[in-house]
């Protein structure tokens, strides 16, 4: 258990949202209430991308001990957080501090403590892709010895929850729930950040830039700051923590499968104002790294609605899920790539 003590946190009311709030726990309901909840998913991933997700069975106060967490790690001296710096890993877990990311080729103002499944690195040979160095140990600093379990447990509920998710999609799409199972038959990929944005008075207040998800889907855990904002046909609307509540997106790998019927959208994170901090945690769900996303067959009423994948010359999709993957990291973290990846790239 973590040492401080985890309290509740006082969150202002959010009024009407700017998103629709749907309620996982009517999958669990009688047939009428797991209609409802499809119809309600099929709406909001294919006209926002963006939805609040409520009875996931995931109590307030344990999303406040994971804060309380990404809190007691930041607050750690510098040099305690150098120790697990990403750069020394090739897998790109670890510690990154204030600009070290990249979006769009511009630093994100924050801080940042990735982890990943804790797996051993795999042999590689001189003909392996190199997706495969994603594969690998997490780092942990030792002075908070409870965060290798805390966070792996808390990463598992969480990849438990887009499982779910993910098989209601596919019936929102008129597909067999298992539809994209075999592309997680080990277990999803799964990627999770500790954030900390610190306030800017003046400057770049990028905390992150404009971007999208590159998996199947996203969960965000907020804390009681404002931030994140999601681009709509009407310009970009603050999504205001919910308590309780995770913002969930839609990630390219579903907007390639669903051939652009499910959308995934553009999203940024404004830095807090000065003298405040603003705390999350991100986790990340996508198909495993060896796999290929298939192009799903939809229903014909269905297909004529899907606009096909957006396409950025800049950031091409990949439908082999790891050679995308690692064409984001070394992208976002160059210090790594140039550690580790200097050999021409065989994504």
């Amino acid at each position: 258990m973590l040492q401080s003590t985890t309290q509740q946190q006082s969150y202002p009311a959010s009024g009407k949202t700017a998103l629709p709030v749907l309620d996982l726990s009517l999958l669990d309901g009688c047939a009428a209430e797991q209609q409802q909840f499809i119809q309600q998913l099929r709406v909001a991933a294919r006209d926002v991308g963006f939805f609040y997700l409520t009875g996931h069975g995931q109590s307030e106060q344990r999303q406040q001990h994971i804060l309380q967490l990404a809190k007691d790690f930041f607050a750690l001296p510098l040099a305690d957080k150098l120790q697990v710096q990403m750069v020394k890993s090739p897998h790109f877990r670890g510690y990154s501090g204030l600009m070290a990311e990249l979006t769009r080729g511009a630093p994100d103002i924050r801080e940042q403590f990735d982890i990943m499944a804790e797996q051993p690195a795999p042999w590689r040979s001189s003909n392996s892709p190199d997706w495969l160095g994603l594969i690998g140990p997490n780092q942990w600093p030792g002075v908070l010895p409870q965060m290798q379990q805390e966070l792996l447990s808390w990463q598992q509920s969480l990849s438990d929850i887009t499982v779910k998710l993910l098989r209601a999609l596919m019936l929102a799409l008129q597909q067999p729930a298992d539809a994209l199972d075999s592309t997680i038959s080990s277990g999803p990929y799964t990627h999770m950040k500790l954030i900390r944005y610190p306030g800017q008075a003046q400057g770049s207040k990028q905390g992150v830039g404009a971007h999208k998800d590159p998996g199947y889907l996203t969960l965000v855990l907020q804390d009681e700051h404002s931030g994140l904002e999601v681009e709509t046909e009407q310009g970009w609307v603050a999504v205001a923590p919910l308590p309780g509540a995770f913002v969930v997106n839609i990630g390219e790998l579903l907007e390639l499968a669903s051939n652009g019927y499910l959308k995934a959208t553009m999203h940024r994170v404004v830095s807090p104002e000065a003298g405040t901090q603003r705390f999350s945690c991100a986790f990340f769900m996508a198909a495993e790294l060896n796999a290929t996303v298939p192009l799903l067959q939809l229903p014909s009423h269905l297909a004529a609605e899907a606009k096909g994948p957006a396409s950025d010359p800049n950031n091409p999709l990949f439908y082999q899920v790891g050679q995308n993957v690692l064409k984001g990291r070394l992208r976002s973290h160059p210090d790594v790539a140039a550690t580790h990846y200097s050999a021409p790239q065989r994504v």
